[in-house]
């Protein structure tokens, strides 16, 4: 944690890593001379050693303003403490190494080499005259391979950098297209189903209209013609809700809420059937098993369930009903059995049984509907049910 707290805070704080990195380089510089070093420094540090240390700890601490010419100053003082001294300072190479390298981070390639190899080749020739007396020094071409390979680092990270953040906007900007699609997508398909669903709603309700009007003024002097007239309206109701019901399912998703309803569950099962009673389906309702509470979902679910399929036995069958409630050790199964009236409602149609599918889907369980050639149409449930354990 605390670590991470370091990392967090070190990041919004660049200067201060950057002194960080800076103090921790001059004190390795200083150790390394104070230590000897195997026998290549005095182990005294000099005023030249002290120097050297300065410009150390300021190119390193200040790598991150104008990089350029940072590095060019750092060189600068390195060559003229090489040819006022006569002796090299690893520690001035180290940050030699770190200012190239934030350099070519902050630069793009083209610049990053042109002055790194300038810089490289300078430095090389004061080296190679300094410590030979020749242009042609072996010792002096470490100073190509560092100042390269700190180039050569720096780009490569830089790279990744732009490419990363590359990647990053495509995406987002993929992202922010795909959106934008769809939400015109979205509002050309709700232009259109409204302009439909006017031009269908419209019509059968005008026709409905011209109708009852009719039936109202023939109702008393020619019954028949009436009872005509009521046929009509009857067709018209029942197309405008086929199209209805159509228009609906091109707007039905599977993630629909219930709305502000208050959450129900079985429970109120007695309340639902009551007022199925009041409208004219007798329900015969059997229980197997003791009752108890279900887990929320499956409670609503079962709930749910219960009342579509009675709803289209009520709708579709003769009037009466056959429901079975059974509580099992982990599960509660659920069947609703009735006669369809002339068959007007077919085995797995409609979007009353996909919502009872989903319903039991939802809960973890499954749903099976069969109608029988007899007539008989069944709604078979089985919804997962642990039983609950008592809170302490």
């Amino acid at each position: 944690m605390a670590a991470l707290a370091t990392r967090r805070w070190t990041s919004r704080h660049p200067l201060a890593r950057d002194i960080l990195l800076a103090c921790v380089v001059v004190t390795f510089g200083a150790a390394g001379e104070l230590s000897g070093m195997r026998g290549e420094t005095d182990g005294v540090l000099t005023t030249r050693d002290v120097v050297a240390l300065l410009v150390a700890l300021l190119a390193v601490a200040a790598r991150r303003y104008h990089p350029p010419l940072n590095l060019a100053a750092t060189a600068v003082a390195s060559t003229v403490l090489v040819v006022a001294t006569g002796v090299e300072q690893p520690v001035l190479f180290v940050a030699l190494g770190i200012v190239t390298f934030t350099m070519a981070l902050r630069t793009d390639r083209r610049s990053a080499l042109a002055l790194a190899g300038s810089l490289a080749a300078c430095l090389y020739t004061v080296d190679a005259f300094v410590s030979t007396g020749s242009p042609w020094s072996p010792e002096s071409l470490g100073l190509f391979a560092w100042i390269g390979m700190a180039t050569a680092a720096g780009d490569a990270v830089r790279s990744r950098r732009a490419y990363i953040a590359e990647v990053e906007e495509r995406a987002r900007c993929a992202e922010r297209t795909r959106d934008e699609e769809a939400a015109r997508r979205v509002v050309q398909e709700r232009v259109r189903i409204a302009r439909e669903l006017h031009d269908v709603v419209a019509h059968h309700i005008a026709v409905i209209n011209v109708q009852a009007g009719a039936a109202s003024h023939v109702l008393d002097r020619h019954p028949e013609q009436a009872g005509r007239a009521l046929a009509h309206i009857r067709d018209a109701c029942e197309t405008v809700l086929g199209e209805l019901s159509s228009i609906v399912g091109v707007l039905r998703q599977s993630d629909d809420q219930d709305g502000t309803e208050p959450v129900r569950g079985l429970a109120r099962l007695t309340d639902m059937l009551d007022a199925l009673a009041a409208a004219g389906l007798v329900v015969e309702r059997e229980q197997i098993g003791h009752a108890r509470p279900l887990p929320a979902v499956v409670d609503l679910a079962a709930y749910r369930i219960l009342q579509e399929a009675l709803t289209n036995a009520h709708r579709y069958g003769t009037g009466t009903a056959r429901l079975t409630i059974t509580y099992a050790v982990e599960k509660i199964t659920l069947d609703i059995v009735n006669f369809i009236a002339d068959g007007r409602a077919p085995a797995g149609s409609g979007y009353g049984i996909l919502g009872m599918r989903e319903r039991a889907a939802t809960a973890g369980g499954n749903l099976d509907v069969r109608a029988g050639p007899d007539g008989r149409f069944t709604v078979h449930a089985e919804l997962p049910a642990p039983t609950l354990k008592a809170a302490l």
